[in-house]
């Protein structure tokens, strides 16, 4: 009997202890919500802090981009002086008749006809339909033959697909369109077009969203044409292609202290500007679509002038 009692009390002591235990967990469980519910505040708060946070770094990106010349725009000629860059200058004022009046940059829709500009995109599409890089960016050198192809280049005048690619007429549409770029550049900088020479790299390029398989298809990349090719005094481009019709993204953009300026592709547009680190510029990534451009460089000095293009090329 003593010994029921006993297991009653054990029992009965057990019963209070699980019922405290109980208790216990149900006062250590209040706290652990409570943090809980604390927790989802502080990550919801950063959650809403970090989204604000992205919308304004993109928004803030874009104001700090302003439209220079837009698709949309017909353009007789628009131009920004800027400031010359030391040694930009110091290197031009060796060559006479070389020194600009203004250092800038210069759009305008008015030097190249539409035709013109389609008869050198027919030039570009024949010279890469049998070529092509295996990334995104693809070059087409009429002066030493160079075409992308794959990861390599192989020269249009030694290879046998690519003999006889290009006639007599597409060369002298070439040179026709290569002597206005050249008469204009002298007329809106103040020079004399006989002074400044066709130099290397002058070349037509076809951008694509294709992923970059090597350094030489990564475009992108902000830069001054002066260090990258030091011989180059006046830049011109081009443009075979419209923006956001033919293709989105791949716009041209001016790097400024306080915002950048982009330049538009548009069929038939040239945009000219003086090659020191005044104008750093890069070109956006093309997103859909094919952007095809020509590159016509010019320098002052006369070591580093090349021929123009021509059928005789084939024969050497």
């Amino acid at each position: 009997m003593s010994d029921v009692k006993k297991r009653k009390n054990v029992s009965a002591t057990v019963d209070k202890n699980g019922d405290k235990s109980a208790s216990e967990a149900k006062i250590h469980d209040k706290p652990a919500t409570s943090d809980n519910k604390l927790m989802l505040r502080v990550l919801s708060r950063i959650v809403v802090i970090t989204s604000l946070l992205i919308v304004v770094y993109f928004s803030t990106k874009e104001e700090n981009i302003k439209p220079f010349a837009r698709q949309s725009d017909i353009l007789p000629g628009k131009g920004q002086i800027v400031e010359c860059s030391t040694s930009y200058l110091r290197e031009v004022e060796r060559y006479e008749g070389c020194y600009p009046k203004d250092c800038k940059r210069y759009v305008t829709d008015q030097v190249i006809s539409v035709r013109e500009a389609e008869d050198l995109l027919e030039m570009a599409k024949k010279g890469f339909k049998v070529g092509g890089s295996a990334g995104g960016a693809s070059i087409l050198d009429l002066h030493s033959g160079a075409l992308s192809k794959g990861t390599h280049y192989i020269n249009i005048y030694k290879n046998e697909d690519t003999k006889n690619l290009f006639t007599e007429n597409d060369f002298n549409i070439y040179r026709v369109v290569k002597e206005k770029i050249r008469y204009a550049v002298g007329h809106h900088f103040g020079i004399s077009p006989n002074k400044i020479y066709l130099t290397h790299t002058t070349f037509f390029s076809e951008l694509t969203a294709k992923k970059a398989a090597g350094i030489h298809d990564e475009y992108w990349h902000p830069h001054v044409d002066k260090e990258t090719y030091p011989h180059f005094h006046y830049t011109t481009l081009l443009y075979l292609g419209d923006y956001n019709i033919d293709f989105k993204g791949g716009r041209f953009v001016f790097i400024d202290e306080k915002f950048n300026r982009t330049v538009e592709p548009r069929k038939g547009r040239l945009s000219m500007f003086t090659s020191g680190a005044e104008n750093r510029h890069y070109v956006e990534k093309v997103t859909s679509g094919i952007r095809y451009a020509i590159t016509v460089s010019f320098t002052c000095d006369k070591n580093h002038a090349i021929e123009d293009p021509s059928i005789n090329k084939y024969l050497n």
